[in-house]
């Protein structure tokens, strides 16, 4: 979306254009599920959560200064609200366990040459659950840390300032997730990429 649409579907939608609003949400809705899903592992969950963020970001629009890009200030609002929904949740806890329930996840890496090869599928698949619980096993911040880095190509200072963090504190919390994520995954380090430097 160019900036001056977006501008101005924002400033529409700040009048309480249901229409502009509308539009906005059809436009980040796709990119905000995908990255609830990837925080919280379940389909439900996701669904859930990416509906908290739209009506936050409704009744919060008249706060949005224009800083930044709106999906930016929607990431924050995911993130703060995943963050926040796991601490006063951990008790119950969201359904992180079903990672190999019927809900979808995240599409498996296969190249091209080998999109037609079952096994290489399979092994895939299995892999890519695998990364799914050790993501799931890393704290909330560290998770969103990661995902928006090495999911989304975010940059550090963009994630710093999505989750009101220093660049510091972004790189901190990425290099913990990412030793977490070796020790989780040591077995597949030389298919992920995982291999430490000597």
């Amino acid at each position: 979306m160019e900036s001056h649409h977006e501008q101005g579907l924002v400033q529409r939608a700040r009048e309480r254009d249901s229409g502009a609003f509308r539009e906005l949400v059809e436009y980040s809705q796709e990119g905000l599920f995908r990255l609830a899903l990837e925080l919280t592992g379940d389909w439900d969950d996701a669904e859930e959560l990416s509906q908290q963020v739209f009506i936050k970001a409704y009744h919060g629009l008249s706060h949005f200064r224009g800083e930044a890009k709106i999906m930016s200030w929607l990431y924050r609002i995911m993130v703060n609200t995943y963050i926040d929904a796991d601490r006063k949740e951990r008790t119950r806890g969201w359904r992180l366990s079903r990672i190999e329930g019927e809900n979808p996840q995240p599409e498996p890496f296969v190249t091209e040459a080998h999109a037609d090869n079952p096994e290489v599928q399979t092994s895939a698949r299995h892999i890519q659950i695998h990364i799914n619980q050790a993501l799931q096993a890393l704290a909330p911040q560290q998770r969103s840390v990661f995902i928006m880095r090495h999911y989304h190509d975010l940059s550090l200072k963009e994630i710093a300032r999505i989750m009101g963090l220093s660049v510091g504190t972004v790189k901190s919390q990425l290099f913990r997730a990412i030793r977490r994520l070796q020790k989780e995954l040591h077995f597949y380090r030389a298919e992920l990429g995982l291999e430490e430097s000597s």
